[in-house]
Order: C-alpha cells, then sequence, then structure tokens
C-alpha cells in the first residue's frame, strides 16, 4: 500500500462525501500538474462543474475521458459541430450545449498557448512563478473560493477567448493542479503535498 494514502479521520471535511472524493483527496488535489494533457483534462472538468458538485463532476469522469479522446486537447480540438450533437445526446457527461462547445473551443485556444510559450504548463505555472502556494488554514471557512493570482488568471485566460473561467473555476483549477496547496494544516496530504517539487522542461 502507499504510505502517502491517507487513512485517518484527519482529511479535509469537504471529501468526506464517498470513496472515489476520498480516494481524488488523498492521491490527485494539490498534486503539482504540469503534463499538459492533464492541465486540459482539468480545464474540461473545472468548467463543467460550474453550477454543480465536484462530486457530480467526478462520478462521469471516466466517460469524459472516453468521449473525450482522452482529454488530448490535439483531438478534442478537431471535433466538429456534429461531434458536439453527438455529445450531447450522451447521459454520461454533463449534457449541456455551453460547456461541450467551450470544452472543443478552450482546446483550440489551448494548442494556441502551447504554440506560444512551448507548453501549457510553462504559461499557466508562471502565475505563481513556478512554485506551489503554500497556504496554511486550519479551517475551511478561512479557504478563499478566489484571489488575486485566480483573478489575474481568469482575466488573462478569457482575453485568449477561453470560456468558463471565471475566477471561481480558475482558483479550483489551482487547487485540483496543485499551484496551490490548499489542503487544511491539520490534513496529513497537507505536509505530503507540500513537499512536492515542480517539474518544468
Amino acid at each position: 500500500m502507499n504510505p502517502d494514502i491517507v487513512s485517518s479521520a484527519s482529511r479535509c471535511p469537504w471529501c468526506e462525501i464517498n470513496d472515489l472524493e476520498r480516494h481524488y483527496h488523498d492521491t490527485e488535489w494539490g498534486v503539482p500538474e504540469t503534463r499538459d494533457n492533464v492541465l486540459f483534462e482539468f480545464l474540461v472538468l473545472e468548467g463543467a462543474q460550474a453550477g454543480l458538485s465536484w462530486d457530480t463532476v467526478l462520478k462521469k469522469r471516466e466517460n469524459y475521458r472516453d468521449l473525450f479522446a482522452g482529454f488530448d486537447p490535439q483531438k478534442v480540438a478537431r471535433f466538429t459541430a456534429a461531434d458536439e450533437a453527438k455529445l450531447l445526446t450522451n447521459a454520461g457527461i454533463i449534457r449541456n450545449r455551453a460547456k461541450v462547445n467551450s470544452a472543443v473551443s478552450n482546446a483550440q485556444l489551448f494548442l494556441a498557448v502551447q504554440n506560444e510559450y512551448g507548453s501549457f504548463a510553462q504559461y499557466v505555472w508562471a502565475f505563481v512563478d513556478g512554485t506551489p502556494i503554500q497556504n496554511e488554514w486550519q479551517y475551511v471557512r478561512e479557504v478563499p473560493a478566489s484571489t488575486a493570482i485566480s483573478d489575474a488568471l481568469a482575466k488573462d485566460l478569457k482575453t485568449r477567448g477561453f470560456k468558463f473561467v471565471g475566477t471561481t473555476i480558475c482558483y479550483a483549477y489551482m487547487q485540483a493542479t496543485g499551484m496551490v496547496n490548499d489542503h487544511l494544516t491539520t490534513c496529513p496530504r497537507y505536509a505530503q503535498v507540500a513537499r512536492m517539487g515542480v517539474n518544468l522542461i
């Protein structure tokens, strides 16, 4: 068994909904992520979450992987209107036309950012100077829904044409991809995640 998997009752309270949420919290949330395909995955999933619970998105995550070409932005960028229409008939994802359309258009813009910066990771991690922000929250009520950095990221993404990238979504994205460590200090994952570095190529 992986010794870093949390088995105590001191996890961040938000994940104590079911085993799926707990596993996500224990293995992914807050881990510094620099792989572009995964960064694109979270861009799609965080956008899909808008107005819904993260639990709802996690339950459909595998379906999204299957239907969105393994979150390969090059493949998703080539989806046609017919492809989008077909996706909207599939109950395995969140059937919201604007969200499905944004996943495709965001993929096209994602490729443009890659072309400009060499990778999307180089672009997005520059907002935190390539180093995860280590917060020290003791209570859930202290954790913000957005920050000045997520404001700046949202503004820049919107300027580029990205959709479903408001500051709250961007902050959730930053939390998910480890740009910020928002595990509570009482959570075993806080120290584990804090020891992880960032490998930007």
